[in-house]
């Protein structure tokens, strides 16, 4: 008999984890993969081409949760998926990431006594500030089995009293999403249209709360982009908190009126990620983008206090910077004494093989 899975995605971001799992397991006779798309951010001009892009198939359930509150996504989406997972039993959902609904559906799961897996488990900031280290902390003690990208979140897990036989290391199942999608960024002629041949120039990432919702702060960003840009070109995608914010605070239109810095609205990963390709520097506050440009050799400079992905600072090309350092920095990455750093190991774009073999042998052992 076929069995269940429930593949759980809120954000772009977690569509892109489980989009190379999601064609692993499609390729197998023992179970039924389905989408669970909570609707925690979801855009509807712009889903039919990221799903597109992605090769998935329309999800299968529709939460649609939309935004709010912690609390208040939270607390719906476990609402709408108990009901879900009472009408569906799964036999094992996969929750990705760190968003608010990967810890909802993971307490879901778990008081109905359906197996979770955490997919990008045992990562860790040290910051109880940031709600994702909430969600990570919550899903790891409570999933059953957990899929570690890095040695470092191996031994996380460890120092928190996880049994080891609970943890397994399948790698960065990012790296998978981008060589799915390899052929079509390098066709991309973003580059091009953009104006950006034979030019140096950064691409930038901006949205997170602590960096963008304090005035004074989102101030140091623009005036570090106006110096930036003084070396080179600056392609700045900018996040509707952002824009937002820049406009409340009547910032925005030192950033349109710069000649050197092309603000647009957010790529679809085809194209943003032909720009992090191409550039001399990614600036972001992101954690994908400090995983996807040590994988690929480029600098990155990420402001933020920490990182819940260390490996990209020991082993990859990723620096934490104050927005006041990152001219310099981009001066190393221009005359080219940027470490280059090396690529971690299982970080091969197999990944959602190695998990799906996992999830095979997790379920069958879990049989009845």
């Amino acid at each position: 008999m076929s069995r269940k899975i429930h593949l759980i995605a809120a954000a772009r971001p977690n569509f892109m984890k489980i989009a190379p799992l999601h064609h692993a397991l499609a390729r197998e006779s023992w179970c039924d993969a389905s989408i669970v798309h909570t609707g925690q951010h979801y855009d509807t001009n712009m889903s039919d081409a990221f799903f597109r892009d992605l090769g998935l198939p329309e999800p299968a359930f529709h939460l649609e949760i939309g935004s709010g509150t912690h609390a208040e996504q939270t607390g719906r989406t476990m609402i709408a998926y108990e009901a879900v997972c009472q009408r569906e039993r799964p036999d094992a959902i996969v929750v990705v990431g760190d968003v608010n609904a990967t810890a909802a559906c993971a307490m879901v799961g778990a008081k109905l006594w359906v197996p979770v897996v955490h997919l990008e488990a045992g990562l860790r900031s040290r910051d109880r500030r940031m709600p994702e280290e909430i969600n990570r902390l919550v899903t790891d003690a409570i999933a059953d089995l957990l899929w570690t990208p890095s040695p470092d979140a191996d031994e996380n897990l460890l120092s928190e009293g996880v049994s080891a036989e609970r943890i397994e290391r399948i790698g960065n199942i990012m790296i998978d999403s981008f060589e799915m999608l390899r052929a079509r960024i390098e066709q991309s002629d973003v580059v091009s249209r953009l104006g950006l041949e034979d030019r140096s120039f950064a691409v930038v990432t901006l949205h997170r709360p602590s960096n963008v919702d304090d005035r004074d702060k989102l101030a140091n960003l623009v005036r570090m982009l106006e110096e930036l840009s003084s070396l080179l070109r600056v392609v700045f995608a900018v996040h509707p908190r952002t824009r937002r914010r820049l406009q409340e605070s009547g910032l925005e239109r030192r950033i349109a009126t710069n000649q050197h810095i092309l603000a647009t609205e957010p790529l679809g990963y085809i194209e943003f990620m032909r720009l992090v390709q191409r550039c001399s520097i990614a600036i972001t506050d992101s954690g994908g983008l400090q995983e996807e440009t040590t994988y690929l050799g480029i600098p990155c400079a990420t402001l933020r206090e920490n990182t819940e992905r260390p490996i990209t600072l020991t082993e990859g090309t990723n620096r934490l910077l104050e927005p006041v350092d990152v001219p310099a920095a981009a001066r190393d990455a221009l005359d080219g004494s940027w470490r280059k750093g090396r690529r971690p190991d299982l970080w091969d774009g197999r990944t959602a093989s190695r998990a799906a073999k996992s999830l095979e042998r997790f379920v069958e052992d879990r049989r009845p």
